[in-house]
Order: structure tokens, then sequence, then C-alpha cells
């Protein structure tokens, strides 16, 4: 479980008695509570943010907050939902909810996407998030005593079809799905595939994709934001195992408009692999260019 630190207990609210019986779901020492305004998190107007950042600010809302369950404090805020276009008014309030809550030290966690939403898929998410935080926390525990365990994406066991895979991999569902729609005739090749990058200066973002006809793919992108918080995994890969899970969605809902042509979309991937330079551990996908 994080702290948030003593310079920070000040700002922060703590859930009130009567927001703790609307708790979502109780998890391994956290309680999940939906729909918050940051002026019910954040108590008063923090330094550094003026009165019209705060007016403004103080009303928007997060999707859930992960409170810890001795305490009452606030973990982390979490937000699910499209990226606000460039310019727009909701990229303004979401400029002023960060620096507001960067004020009060309240941690954010924010994933963009066009197709996930929080109704529908925040709790996975969410449950997610604090199993693989609390696997982190035990193999940080024991560091140095005994071999560091196998990442959490990465522990294997039985799968829903009975193969040995990661069970805490979010796409598996996805990729028995792609399986299906490829034997009904309905994808051109059963495989999910994905890449997936960090930028030096922004999120991390991931890719995932299938080939709905041999010149056409259905693409999702989605990104993770992390501010003053850790997921308990690798930022990046979580984007693209949330991007296999929006492709299930698009697979699910038979919602396969808006393709990408396969050669446009085999471009865009060169042309992010010439901006290596800007990634956090260069780009490994230059195998996804070759035709």
């Amino acid at each position: 479980m994080t702290s948030i630190g003593s310079g920070d207990r000040g700002w922060l609210r703590v859930l009130p008695a009567e927001a703790a019986r609307d708790t979502l779901l109780s998890r391994a020492g956290h309680r999940v509570v939906s729909a918050r305004r940051l002026s019910e998190l954040v108590q008063g107007r923090p330094p550094g943010v003026t009165g019209s950042q705060w007016t403004s600010a103080s009303r928007a809302s997060f999707d859930f907050v992960l409170y810890a369950a001795d305490t009452g404090r606030p973990v982390v805020a979490v937000e699910i939902g499209p990226v606000p276009p460039a310019g727009s008014a909701e990229q303004r309030v979401e400029r002023l909810k960060d620096a507001v809550s960067a004020a009060a030290g309240l941690p954010v966690l924010r994933i963009g996407s066009p197709t996930l939403r929080a109704a529908e898929h925040g709790r996975r998410l969410v449950e997610y998030v604090i199993d693989a935080r609390g696997y982190a926390a035990g193999g940080a525990t024991a560091a140095g005593t005994e071999p560091a365990p196998v990442g959490f994406r990465d522990i294997l066991g039985r799968l829903p079809d009975g193969r040995t895979g990661p069970v805490n991999d979010l796409g598996a569902l996805t990729r028995a799905a792609a399986v299906e729609a490829y034997v009904a005739g309905q994808l051109a090749d059963p495989i999910v595939r994905g890449l997936h990058v960090r930028w030096a200066d922004g999120p991390a973002q991931g890719w995932s994709w299938v080939q709905v006809r041999p010149d056409a793919c259905l693409v999702e992108q989605v990104s993770v934001t992390e501010h003053r918080f850790s997921c308990g995994i690798d930022a990046a890969r979580l984007a693209e195992d949330l991007a296999t899970v929006a492709v299930g969605e698009r697979l699910r809902e038979n919602a396969v408009a808006d393709l990408l042509p396969r050669a446009e979309w085999t471009a865009q991937i060169a042309a992010l692999g010439q901006r290596r330079d800007e990634l956090v551990g260069g780009f490994a996908f230059d195998h996804l260019c070759a035709d």
C-alpha cells in the first residue's frame, strides 16, 4: 500500500463514514468508491492553485477512488475514457484536475481509450491494479532473500480453454474470441497482435489489432498515465493488454467498421519506430513493419 506522505495529509480528505457505506468493493486492504468529485478528495485550495483553477477543477469528478481501508486516505483516483481532443474544454478541465491533484499530493491513474468505459470495465481494472500492486509489494519484501518472482503479468496457470498460459493476461478472452471469429469466417487471421511504448515525456501507450480482411485491420489504442503512482506492472504492457480488451469489445459487439488499411497501419508503426529516441527503452517492434 502506498503512503501519500506526511506533507500531503493536510490536503487529502479521509473517506467519510457515509461515503464508506457506498463502497463498490473491498479488496486487499482497499476500499473502492465510485464517482468522487475532486472537492470530496481535497480539503481546501492547495498552495499554488488559483481561485479560478480551484473553482473549475473542484467540481470535476474521478470515476473511482481507491482508499486505504485502515486509514481511510486516498491511494489513487482513477479515470477511464476517451482522451480529450487537443485544445478542447475537456482537455482544459483535465489539466486543471491534474494541477490541483499534484498540488494536493493526490495520485492519479488515467486510462485513455475511445472504447473502454468506467461502467463496463472499471471494476475489473481496479481489481487488477490492486492485485498487481499487492504482488509487486510482496516481491519487494522478499528481495535479497530469494530469487525475484516472475512478474504478475507473466504468472502461468490454467486458462479457461484448458491451455497453460499467463493467467493475468487481460487480453486472454479476446485472443480466444478472435480464434472463434476466425473459424466463423469473420476474421482473416486469428492472431491478435500488439505493441507498446513509453514516451520519455508522456504516457505509456499500447496498440492491439486483428486483421478483419487481408488488407484491413481493426486497431485499438490505449494510453496509461501514472501520476505519482505505480500500477504494479509495466504501464506500457498494461496499455497493450487493455487495447486487446478493447479489440474484444469491438468483436463482441460486431463493431468492425472504421477499419484501417493494413498498409497504412504498417506505415504508422514504421513512423513510430522512427521516433525511438523519444521512447523509454527504444522501440522493439521493427519486425511488425515487415511485409
